[in-house]
């Protein structure tokens, strides 16, 4: 009998562990699943674009072609914002915006400047891929998941190998107008330095590697940096205001040193800017100057303003540089690689990636010159 009353017992036991276990089965449980797993979801879906505000030249085709392919990607059924800005401290707050936004899938970004290295900071501690473009920032590219731009490296050697073909030697008269002093041109002067020390070689897209052919040392090189240098802000204004305060000093030292005159302008608006001056704020003195002299000039970029230049179908600006100018060129440099790296953006959610964090990534370059400009389709935006 003892037996028995404990096996009705352990049956009653089990029959009371039923009841207390179908709560916990129940919805409650069951339901809440659904409700934690929506915002993951959700989440990491769009692709966020970084860039300039579009106002002028470069940077303004730059952030047409962002908001070009953004537009054509999400049509497509992948969400892709662009948000312009006019400065680094501005794409900080955007950036701050699409962390709390909790759905960035990767952000593709051109720094606007070195302030922009707090947002990029940012995105690597909450652990959303980035993408850099153009305007590298050295602080934090090594978190970057591709450091895309085109070979500024080879602009510099580029412009390098074309001016010493033209004659330029160690002690000449150069000036070198800057766009700004992030890496953009502190690697188009590396790139410039390298090839006349030998280090490198120029390989032209089109027509073949180059090599220097005089050696130089570093003295006559910091000689040029440390001249007739300015930051223009990427400006045809501020190239033309500078030459109009210097001009008649660099007229003065290149005349009495072999009269020739070298001009390493690092951007086709700046260039402009030169061009610009000639025809509107030099003396007629300058002017008997200049023709007298040999003088030489580059840019980088891809403005079909320039083009037309260079080609003569802007017949009353060629007038101009045919008299002023010995000879002109510009490096292939176009803003549409904004798009191309967009693309790599969506190369990487998609998951077809083979780059390591940090690495670099660079698009080759090519001289276009008076021979060749009527055959290269640049922008619009000067």
């Amino acid at each position: 009998m003892l037996a028995l009353c404990m096996v009705f017992a352990l049956c009653a036991c089990g029959q009371q562990a039923a009841p207390a276990a179908a709560p916990a089965e129940a919805a409650p449980a069951a339901e809440a699943a659904p409700a934690a797993e929506a915002a993951p979801a959700a989440a990491t879906q769009t692709i966020y674009v970084l860039g300039p505000t579009p106002d002028h030249g470069w940077t303004a085709q730059a952030g047409a072609y962002a908001q070009a392919k953004a537009d054509e990607l999400t049509a497509a059924g992948t969400p892709t914002v662009y948000i312009p800005a006019s400065s680094g401290e501005e794409q900080v707050d955007q950036i701050n915006t699409i962390i709390a936004n909790n759905d960035a899938a990767i952000v593709v970004m051109m720094a606007l400047d070195d302030s922009a290295q707090a947002g990029q900071e940012a995105l690597y501690a909450e652990g959303i891929p980035f993408i850099s473009f153009d305007r590298i920032i050295e602080a934090t590219e090594k978190y970057a998941q591709l450091n895309y731009s085109g070979d500024n490296w080879q602009c510099g050697a580029g412009i390098a190998y074309w001016l010493q073909k033209n004659g330029m030697k160690p002690g000449d008269t150069v000036v070198v107008l800057y766009g700004d002093n992030g890496t953009v041109c502190s690697r188009r002067q590396e790139g410039f330095e390298q090839f006349l020390r030998g280090e490198i070689k120029y390989s032209d897209l089109n027509a073949g590697e180059f090599e220097t052919t005089e050696v130089w040392e570093q003295a006559d090189l910091d000689k040029i940096f440390n001249g007739y240098t300015v930051v223009c802000n990427w400006s045809a204004d501020g190239a033309y205001q500078y030459v109009e305060q210097k001009m008649d000093d660099i007229v003065a030292e290149a005349k009495a040193n072999g009269n020739k005159l070298y001009i390493y302008s690092m951007d086709d608006e700046m260039t402009f800017g030169v061009l610009n001056y000639i025809n509107a704020g030099a003396s007629d003195a300058t002017k008997a100057d200049l023709e007298a002299m040999e003088v030489y000039i580059s840019a980088i970029g891809g403005m079909q303003e320039l083009y037309d230049v260079m080609s003569g179908k802007d017949a009353a600006n060629a007038a101009v540089a045919d008299k002023y100018f010995d000879d002109m060129m510009s490096v292939f440099f176009s803003p549409k690689m904004m798009q191309t790296v967009i693309g790599y953006g969506v190369n990487y959610v998609n998951g077809d990636w083979s780059y390591t964090v940090g690495e670099g990534a660079y698009e080759p370059v090519f001289i276009v010159d008076r021979t060749t400009a009527a055959t290269v389709e640049g922008f619009t935006g000067h």
